[in-house]
Protein backbone atom coordinates (compact mmCIF):
# COMPACT_ATOMS: atom_id res chain seq x y z
CA UNK A 1 0.00 0.00 0.00
CA UNK A 2 2.80 2.12 0.78
CA UNK A 3 3.75 2.32 -2.79
CA UNK A 4 0.57 3.56 -3.98
CA UNK A 5 0.37 6.31 -1.41
CA UNK A 6 4.40 7.56 -2.45
CA UNK A 7 2.82 7.77 -6.09
CA UNK A 8 0.33 10.52 -5.59
CA UNK A 9 2.78 12.48 -3.76
CA UNK A 10 5.81 11.89 -5.40
CA UNK A 11 3.66 13.30 -8.36
CA UNK A 12 2.47 16.66 -7.02
CA UNK A 13 6.05 16.95 -6.06
CA UNK A 14 7.32 16.43 -9.41
CA UNK A 15 5.00 18.69 -10.73
CA UNK A 16 4.93 21.12 -8.24
CA UNK A 17 8.84 21.13 -8.88
CA UNK A 18 8.27 21.81 -12.90
CA UNK A 19 5.98 24.27 -12.28
CA UNK A 20 8.66 26.36 -10.20
CA UNK A 21 11.51 25.23 -12.62
CA UNK A 22 9.13 27.02 -15.23
CA UNK A 23 8.38 30.14 -13.52
CA UNK A 24 12.74 30.45 -12.84
CA UNK A 25 13.08 29.85 -16.61
CA UNK A 26 10.56 32.17 -17.21
CA UNK A 27 11.79 34.86 -14.69
CA UNK A 28 15.10 34.52 -16.31
CA UNK A 29 13.93 35.01 -19.80
CA UNK A 30 12.10 37.71 -19.00
CA UNK A 31 15.02 39.56 -17.09
CA UNK A 32 17.90 41.21 -18.10
CA UNK A 33 18.95 40.73 -21.82
CA UNK A 34 22.30 38.41 -22.41
CA UNK A 35 24.66 40.28 -24.52
CA UNK A 36 23.69 38.31 -27.43
CA UNK A 37 19.88 39.62 -27.20
CA UNK A 38 21.66 43.24 -26.47
CA UNK A 39 23.44 43.00 -30.00
CA UNK A 40 21.20 41.38 -31.81
CA UNK A 41 18.25 43.60 -30.76
CA UNK A 42 19.73 46.94 -31.31
CA UNK A 43 20.89 45.54 -34.98
CA UNK A 44 17.60 44.95 -35.30
CA UNK A 45 16.57 48.16 -34.53
CA UNK A 46 19.03 49.82 -36.67
CA UNK A 47 18.52 47.69 -39.71
CA UNK A 48 14.40 48.53 -39.29
CA UNK A 49 15.44 52.28 -39.03
CA UNK A 50 17.38 52.49 -42.02
CA UNK A 51 15.34 50.40 -43.80
CA UNK A 52 13.04 52.52 -43.40
CA UNK A 53 14.68 55.37 -44.38
CA UNK A 54 16.90 54.54 -47.17
CA UNK A 55 13.35 53.27 -48.86
CA UNK A 56 11.16 56.28 -47.96
CA UNK A 57 13.97 59.02 -49.43
CA UNK A 58 14.51 56.56 -52.51
CA UNK A 59 11.01 56.32 -53.37
CA UNK A 60 9.67 59.23 -56.12
CA UNK A 61 9.46 62.58 -54.37
CA UNK A 62 11.08 60.87 -50.71
CA UNK A 63 13.43 64.06 -51.14
CA UNK A 64 11.49 66.41 -53.44
CA UNK A 65 8.11 66.57 -50.91
CA UNK A 66 9.53 65.51 -47.32
CA UNK A 67 11.32 67.84 -45.02
CA UNK A 68 14.36 66.30 -46.34
CA UNK A 69 13.89 68.68 -49.94
CA UNK A 70 17.29 69.65 -50.41
CA UNK A 71 17.08 73.39 -51.63
CA UNK A 72 19.30 75.68 -53.40
CA UNK A 73 22.31 77.55 -51.68
CA UNK A 74 21.59 81.14 -50.34
CA UNK A 75 24.44 82.36 -53.11
CA UNK A 76 22.80 80.07 -55.95
CA UNK A 77 19.31 81.98 -55.35
CA UNK A 78 21.34 85.26 -56.01
CA UNK A 79 21.33 83.54 -59.38
CA UNK A 80 18.15 82.55 -59.80
CA UNK A 81 16.96 86.20 -58.79
CA UNK A 82 19.01 87.71 -60.73
CA UNK A 83 18.01 85.42 -64.02
CA UNK A 84 14.72 85.18 -63.29
CA UNK A 85 14.13 88.05 -65.89
CA UNK A 86 15.59 86.56 -68.31
CA UNK A 87 13.78 84.50 -70.88
CA UNK A 88 14.38 81.07 -70.59
CA UNK A 89 15.42 81.24 -66.82
CA UNK A 90 11.97 82.68 -65.45
CA UNK A 91 11.36 79.38 -63.30
CA UNK A 92 14.75 78.59 -63.13
CA UNK A 93 14.76 77.73 -59.33
CA UNK A 94 12.47 75.83 -59.12
CA UNK A 95 13.41 73.60 -61.83
CA UNK A 96 16.39 73.26 -60.56
CA UNK A 97 15.28 71.87 -57.09
CA UNK A 98 13.52 69.46 -58.63
CA UNK A 99 15.84 67.99 -60.76
CA UNK A 100 18.82 67.81 -57.89
CA UNK A 101 16.08 66.01 -55.23
CA UNK A 102 15.40 63.41 -58.68
CA UNK A 103 19.69 62.98 -58.08
CA UNK A 104 19.30 62.63 -54.76
CA UNK A 105 16.39 60.14 -54.63
CA UNK A 106 17.98 58.18 -57.44
CA UNK A 107 21.43 57.89 -54.73
CA UNK A 108 19.59 57.12 -51.75
CA UNK A 109 19.11 52.99 -53.12
CA UNK A 110 22.92 52.84 -52.26
CA UNK A 111 22.78 53.64 -48.77
CA UNK A 112 20.75 50.44 -47.26
CA UNK A 113 24.00 48.25 -47.66
CA UNK A 114 26.48 49.90 -46.27
CA UNK A 115 24.58 50.94 -43.77
CA UNK A 116 23.65 47.16 -43.02
CA UNK A 117 27.66 46.68 -43.30
CA UNK A 118 28.46 48.55 -40.54
CA UNK A 119 25.57 47.30 -38.58
CA UNK A 120 26.97 43.73 -39.12
CA UNK A 121 30.35 44.85 -38.21
CA UNK A 122 29.54 45.98 -34.51
CA UNK A 123 31.04 45.18 -31.02
CA UNK A 124 29.50 44.17 -27.97
CA UNK A 125 31.21 47.89 -26.76
CA UNK A 126 29.79 49.53 -29.69
CA UNK A 127 26.42 47.78 -29.08
CA UNK A 128 26.25 48.88 -25.33
CA UNK A 129 27.65 52.83 -26.07
CA UNK A 130 24.83 53.00 -29.11
CA UNK A 131 22.05 51.41 -26.44
CA UNK A 132 22.74 53.51 -23.16
CA UNK A 133 23.74 56.38 -25.44
CA UNK A 134 21.72 59.52 -26.36
CA UNK A 135 19.02 59.42 -28.91
CA UNK A 136 20.76 59.66 -31.45
CA UNK A 137 24.04 57.98 -30.77
CA UNK A 138 23.42 54.48 -33.52
CA UNK A 139 23.12 57.73 -36.31
CA UNK A 140 26.20 59.27 -35.37
CA UNK A 141 28.11 56.07 -34.50
CA UNK A 142 27.12 55.17 -38.53
CA UNK A 143 27.91 58.64 -39.57
CA UNK A 144 31.30 58.00 -38.27
CA UNK A 145 31.73 54.31 -39.82
CA UNK A 146 30.09 54.94 -42.93
CA UNK A 147 29.85 58.73 -44.12
CA UNK A 148 32.89 58.24 -46.69
CA UNK A 149 32.15 55.17 -48.08
CA UNK A 150 28.16 56.75 -48.53
CA UNK A 151 29.96 59.98 -50.35
CA UNK A 152 31.92 57.38 -52.64
CA UNK A 153 28.46 55.99 -53.76
CA UNK A 154 26.12 59.15 -54.04
CA UNK A 155 28.80 61.50 -55.77
CA UNK A 156 28.87 59.23 -59.14
CA UNK A 157 25.15 58.56 -58.63
CA UNK A 158 24.57 61.98 -58.12
CA UNK A 159 26.67 63.07 -60.99
CA UNK A 160 24.64 60.54 -63.01
CA UNK A 161 21.29 61.48 -62.11
CA UNK A 162 21.87 65.28 -62.53
CA UNK A 163 23.04 64.54 -65.87
CA UNK A 164 20.22 62.18 -66.36
CA UNK A 165 17.57 65.03 -65.51
CA UNK A 166 19.89 67.62 -67.58
CA UNK A 167 20.81 69.46 -64.25
CA UNK A 168 24.44 70.10 -64.36
CA UNK A 169 24.18 71.45 -68.02
CA UNK A 170 21.28 73.90 -66.92
CA UNK A 171 22.86 74.87 -63.99
CA UNK A 172 26.46 75.54 -65.37
CA UNK A 173 24.54 77.01 -68.62
CA UNK A 174 22.70 79.97 -65.86
CA UNK A 175 26.05 80.37 -63.57
CA UNK A 176 27.78 81.36 -67.12
CA UNK A 177 24.85 83.90 -67.93
CA UNK A 178 24.84 85.26 -64.65
CA UNK A 179 29.03 85.39 -64.49
CA UNK A 180 28.10 87.33 -67.55
CA UNK A 181 26.47 90.24 -66.05
CA UNK A 182 28.11 93.29 -65.04
CA UNK A 183 29.15 94.08 -61.51
CA UNK A 184 28.49 90.76 -60.13
CA UNK A 185 31.12 88.45 -57.87
CA UNK A 186 31.81 85.22 -60.41
CA UNK A 187 30.28 82.08 -58.98
CA UNK A 188 31.67 78.37 -59.36
CA UNK A 189 29.11 76.48 -61.41
CA UNK A 190 29.97 73.01 -59.73
CA UNK A 191 26.54 71.53 -58.13
CA UNK A 192 27.22 67.98 -57.29
CA UNK A 193 29.05 68.04 -54.12
CA UNK A 194 26.86 70.35 -52.80
CA UNK A 195 23.86 68.04 -54.09
CA UNK A 196 25.84 64.69 -52.18
CA UNK A 197 26.11 66.86 -49.19
CA UNK A 198 22.83 67.65 -48.45
CA UNK A 199 21.70 64.19 -49.59
CA UNK A 200 23.59 62.58 -47.06
CA UNK A 201 22.52 65.30 -44.34
CA UNK A 202 18.91 64.42 -45.49
CA UNK A 203 19.36 60.89 -45.16
CA UNK A 204 21.68 60.85 -41.73
CA UNK A 205 18.42 63.29 -40.53
CA UNK A 206 15.79 60.56 -41.47
CA UNK A 207 17.75 57.82 -39.44
CA UNK A 208 18.26 59.94 -36.72
CA UNK A 209 14.13 60.23 -36.53
CA UNK A 210 13.98 56.47 -36.85
CA UNK A 211 16.23 55.72 -33.91
CA UNK A 212 14.58 58.57 -31.91
CA UNK A 213 10.85 56.87 -32.41
CA UNK A 214 12.35 53.29 -31.49
CA UNK A 215 13.95 54.72 -28.44
CA UNK A 216 10.94 56.43 -26.99
CA UNK A 217 7.75 55.35 -28.57
CA UNK A 218 6.85 51.67 -27.19
CA UNK A 219 4.53 50.85 -29.97
CA UNK A 220 7.91 50.83 -32.54
CA UNK A 221 9.15 48.11 -30.63
CA UNK A 222 7.40 45.36 -32.79
CA UNK A 223 9.42 42.49 -31.66
CA UNK A 224 9.69 40.69 -28.24
CA UNK A 225 13.02 40.90 -28.15
CA UNK A 226 13.10 45.08 -28.91
CA UNK A 227 10.46 45.10 -26.57
CA UNK A 228 13.57 43.59 -24.07
CA UNK A 229 16.23 44.96 -25.21
CA UNK A 230 15.35 48.34 -25.02
CA UNK A 231 13.64 47.78 -21.34
CA UNK A 232 16.93 47.54 -20.42
CA UNK A 233 17.72 50.95 -21.87
CA UNK A 234 14.71 52.50 -20.30
CA UNK A 235 15.31 51.56 -16.52
CA UNK A 236 18.80 53.03 -17.31
CA UNK A 237 17.28 56.17 -18.25
CA UNK A 238 14.98 56.07 -15.31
Amino acid sequence: MKKYFFLPLFSVLFFSGCAELTQIVNSTTAGEPTNAEVSEGLKQALNMGISKGADQLSAADGYFKSPYKILLPAEARKITDKLSVIPGFTDLENIIVEKINRGAEDAASKAKPIFVSAIKQMSIGDVFNVLMGPDDAATQFLKKATYNNLYAEFQPVIVNSLNKFNALSLWSDAVNKYNNLPFVTKMNPALDQYVTDQALDGLFKMVANEEKEIRRNPVKRITELLKKVFAKQDANRG
